[in-house]
Parts: C-alpha cells; sequence; structure tokens
C-alpha cells in the first residue's frame, strides 16, 4: 500500500524539526507480513517545478529514518564501486562533488554559498531572492543544494540524534570550504 502526501514541517531548532517529523510518522498505518506500507512525502517544490520529497521506509530498515528524494533528477547512473546508482536519491558524495564545482567556478559567490549553507545547519530561514542571488553556471541548481541540505540535515538529526545529527555533515562541508 502506499501512501502519498503533502506536508509542511517548519522548525527554528534540531528539536523542532525532529518532533513535528516523529509525531507524523507515528501516525502511519502499519504493514503486514505480506504487504509493506509505503509513504511519500512530499516538502518541497523546486524552481523547475521538481520536488523534493521523503520515502519512508528506507531500503536499510532503520525504523523511522527516511530517504531524501527529488522527482525529476538522477544523480548518479550504473554501478558505482559496490554500490548502484541512488536515482533520485542525492548522496553526501553528489552534493560534496557539486560544491566543489560551484568552488572552482566561482569562489566569491561560493562564500555566499557557504554563508547559507551555515544558516540552514543553524535551522534558519532562506528566501528566495537569496536562493536566486547565489546561482551558478556548473552543477546542480542552487536552490535544489540547499532544500536538500535542509533535508538531509534533518535526516541526520533523526538518524543520529543521540549523537552529532547534522554536524558530521556540516563538518564534512565546511572542510570542502578550506581545501
Amino acid at each position: 500500500m502506499e501512501y502519498t502526501e503533502t506536508i509542511s514541517i517548519n522548525g527554528h531548532s534540531r528539536e523542532e524539526y525532529r518532533e513535528q517529523l516523529i509525531s507524523l510518522f507515528l501516525k502511519e498505518n502499519h504493514g503486514s507480513s505480506s504487504e509493506v506500507t509505503y509513504y511519500y512525502y512530499y516538502v518541497d517544490t523546486l524552481r523547475d517545478g521538481n520536488q523534493i520529497y521523503l520515502k519512508r521506509p528506507t531500503q536499510l530498515n532503520k525504523g523511522v529514518d527516511f530517504e531524501v528524494r527529488v522527482s525529476g533528477i538522477n544523480f548518479r547512473y550504473g554501478k558505482h564501486g559496490n554500490t548502484i546508482s541512488t536515482g533520485n536519491r542525492p548522496s553526501h558524495n553528489d552534493i560534496f562533488d557539486d560544491l566543489l564545482l560551484k568552488k572552482d567556478e566561482d569562489i566569491h559567490k561560493f562564500e555566499t554559498l557557504i554563508m547559507l549553507i551555515t544558516r540552514i545547519y543553524h535551522c534558519e530561514d532562506v528566501t528566495l531572492s537569496e536562493y536566486e542571488s547565489c546561482q551558478f553556471q556548473k552543477g546542480l541548481p542552487t536552490d535544489l543544494i540547499l532544500k536538500v541540505l535542509k533535508w538531509l540535515f534533518i535526516e541526520q538529526d533523526i538518524t543520529y540524534w543521540n549523537r552529532s545529527g547534522r554536524e558530521m555533515l556540516f563538518n564534512n562541508i565546511i572542510e570542502l570550504w578550506e581545501k
């Protein structure tokens, strides 16, 4: 059985995001021994009309974990090492590779992008005009990177809520800046 829902989750702290999402997940119907219940939560729309959505459950069956996906986008194709393509599910490496492209293209715009990522890390809102002020010729659209990172940060907060959560991902991004 599949359920699709457009949701609005807003918070100003890791705890607010976590509480809202976990409360939503607690309302999900259970599956059975013969059928899995799938949920697709549409959480944001990009400038090009593609949508960011959360898919539950994940392939790894980690309880309240979810996958961040983007409709209409293929991040990688084919087999990479021991991993088969993530398709429309951006990996951290997909984001890192794209950020390096942007850094090489324009270091000044990249500084602005890092500032916006830092604000998202701190659960602050970023306006449409701020997204638009930081466009690059190379790589993925800036709104995709920033909005996906918001949900990857939240996913990390839920997966590792008794540990550092979003901090590991953010520190890896900052390392790109410092290279």
